[in-house]
C-alpha cells in the first residue's frame, strides 16, 4: 500500500479467489494512482486500525467488513450506509441484481462496527459512519427484514416512524408448561418486541407455492399465539402501498405503547424519500431464506 510504483495485475491475473476484475486497491500515495482494466486505485490518508485488514490468500490483504463499512461511508448516502450495516451484521448478501443469498453467519456485529469506527476517529467518512451505526441492528436474514426495521424504527428526521427497535430473528422458547400447545421447542420471529409480546412476520411471495413452508409458518404462528403473542403478518402489498404501511405503523405503535408525534407534511415527505431510496436499492428482493 505504501509502494512507490503503480499497482498492476501480475502474470496469470493472480488475485484472491472469487475476486472479479477490476481489483480495487488501496494506496497511500496519490502519485501511484492508476486505473486500468485490471486495477482501480483508491487513496487513504489516515492511519489504519489494527483490524483494518485480513489475509485473502495469494499474498493479498483485504479490507475487513468493519473497514469496508467505514470506506463506503465516503460514497454511500446515510440510508444506504445503514442498509449496508444491516447486511454485514445479517445472514444475507446482495450480489448484483440477483435475489439475496443466504449466509451461514454474519460477517460482523454492530458492536464491532461501532468499535472500529471509534478507533478510526478523524478518518474520512468517520462522522457519517458513527451516525449510521447507531441505527444498525444485528440478525436480519433478508433485505425485507432490514427494510421493515428501518422504515418502522428510524427516527422521524430520517423518515422512519421512530418505533422502539425490535429484536430481529428473536428466538422464543416454549416453556415446559406449554409443551402440549406446541409442536416445537421454540419459534423464531422476524421482528419481535418481547415486552409487548408482539411479533411481525413477513409473508414472502416466494413461499406462496410451497405448501410445506406455508404449513410450517401457520403452525409457528399458532404456537406464538398460544404463548400469548400478537402475531402481525406483513405482505409485499402492504410494504409497497404507502397508505397500508402507514396504517401498519400506527397499529404497531399502539401495540408497543408508542405515541406517534410526527408533523406533516414534513414527515410524509421524508418518509416518501426513505421509502423511495430503500425500494430503489433493494428492488424488493425476496427473502434469502
Amino acid at each position: 500500500m505504501a509502494a512507490k510504483e503503480k499497482p498492476r495485475i501480475g502474470e496469470g491475473n493472480r488475485r484472491p479467489a472469487g475476486c472479479a476484475l477490476p481489483l480495487h486497491v488501496l494506496i497511500a500515495d496519490a502519485c501511484v494512482r492508476t486505473e486500468t482494466e485490471g486495477v482501480v486505485t483508491h487513496t487513504w490518508g489516515s492511519p489504519f486500525p489494527d483490524t483494518a485488514f485480513a489475509e485473502a490468500g495469494e499474498g493479498f490483504l483485504m479490507s475487513t467488513p468493519e473497514f469496508c463499512f467505514l470506506q463506503m461511508a465516503g460514497c454511500l448516502s446515510l440510508v444506504q450506509l445503514i442498509q449496508l450495516g444491516f447486511e454485514l451484521c445479517g445472514t444475507y448478501a446482495l450480489v448484483g441484481g440477483a435475489p439475496a443469498v443466504r449466509r451461514a453467519a454474519p460477517l460482523t456485529t454492530k458492536v464491532k462496527l461501532a468499535a472500529f469506527v471509534e478507533q478510526s476517529s478523524g478518518a474520512r467518512g468517520c462522522k457519517k459512519a458513527a451516525r449510521a451505526v447507531r441505527y444498525v441492528q444485528d440478525g436480519a436474514a433478508s433485505p425485507m427484514e432490514t427494510m421493515l426495521a428501518m422504515m418502522l424504527c428510524l427516527p422521524y428526521g430520517l423518515g422512519g416512524y421512530g418505533l422502539e427497535k425490535p429484536l430481529i430473528n428473536h428466538r422464543v422458547d416454549v416453556p415446559s408448561s406449554s409443551k402440549r400447545l406446541a409442536d416445537r421447542a421454540y419459534c423464531v420471529c422476524d421482528l419481535c418486541w418481547p415486552e409487548a409480546k408482539l411479533c411481525v412476520e413477513y409473508d414472502s411471495a416466494r413461499y406462496h407455492v410451497d405448501p410445506d413452508r406455508q404449513d410450517s409458518d401457520a403452525r409457528r404462528r399458532s404456537t406464538l399465539i398460544a404463548l400469548g403473542y400478537t402475531v402481525v403478518t406483513v405482505t409485499r402489498g402492504q410494504v409497497m402501498d404507502a397508505g397500508a404501511f402507514n396504517r401498519l405503523a400506527h397499529q404497531l405503535a399502539k401495540q408497543t405503547g408508542k405515541r406517534l408525534r410526527y408533523s406533516d407534511p414534513d414527515f410524509t415527505r421524508k418518509h416518501r424519500a426513505l421509502r423511495s431510496e430503500l425500494l430503489q436499492t433493494f428492488a424488493l428482493k425476496e427473502d434469502a431464506r
